[in-house]
């Protein structure tokens, strides 16, 4: 198996590290990874400057390439190219913050899986949470023995799994995406000439702890294995739709 690994904390973050120690065993890993922390850059494409792509090893000297795009980016270039030999799955992480609910749109590291998505590759995204440091290595060895199921019953071409793992495990759970309930606030400052500029800012969002979702999953001490696809379509409401449109509009 060869596996693309990256993450959206560069290439320096420790948890992708962790990661790559505990799937070498597993596979041939390649490591392209951004060059600086793309957080919340959701699924970004880069189209208006060019890319640059050079080796920079990682903090155990293991040979690692850096870009200068975010994670989509990172993966995009691999899949066109860049990587001449064919890779079998990608993964992204480990973010030190879970990755849930409506947080799946802005999560760089959950867009590096999604464009895997879109080559037709399946993609796994691996998040923990501070506790009050993020257990890199226990993430990393939970992200492994997923892997090695994997290895043995292969996840469709068209599907990720947003897999986040809490600080202590009892178990592990298959579960639905849940709903984040975001405190944000408009902070508005001045600078010297007295021209306002804005800071999104509030409290720490929570979620909505209903049975079977990631947020549940994880309160609860489980891992939350959270299968995903890039088809949006609102299927539920297509009837109701269709009930007062006539077919020429």
């Amino acid at each position: 198996m060869h596996i693309l690994l990256t993450n959206d904390d560069g290439l320096t973050a420790p948890g992708l590290l962790a990661l790559k120690h505990a799937l070498t065993p597993l596979a041939r890993v390649t490591v392209i990874a951004p060059s600086r922390n793309y957080s919340a850059a959701g699924h970004r494409k880069t189209l208006h400057k060019p890319l640059r792509i050079d080796p920079a090893p990682l903090a155990d000297g293991s040979e690692a390439w850096m870009c200068s795009g975010a994670p989509s980016d990172c993966v995009a270039l691999a899949l066109l190219g860049f990587v001449k030999d064919k890779i079998d799955l990608v993964v992204s992480g480990i973010n030190p913050h879970y990755n849930i609910g409506q947080d799946l749109t802005y999560s760089g590291t959950v867009t590096a899986a999604f464009e895997a998505s879109i080559f037709g590759l399946p993609g796994i995204a691996v998040s923990t949470e501070s506790d009050p440091v993020p257990n890199y290595a226990l993430t990393a060895q939970v992200a492994a023995q997923l892997i090695q199921k994997l290895s043995e019953r292969p996840l469709a071409t068209n599907l990720l799994l947003n897999v986040n793992v809490p600080p202590q495990v009892i178990g592990w759970r298959i579960t639905r995406q849940g709903a984040r309930v975001y405190k944000d606030e408009l902070v508005t400052r001045h600078d010297p000439r007295g021209r306002a500029y804005y800071w999104i800012g509030g409290e720490m969002p929570t979620g909505r702890l209903d049975e079977g979702t990631d947020f549940w999953a994880i309160e609860h001490g489980h891992v939350s294995i959270t299968p995903l696809h890039l088809d949006l379509t609102a299927y539920l409401t297509m009837p109701d739709l269709e009930s007062w449109i006539t077919p020429d509009g």
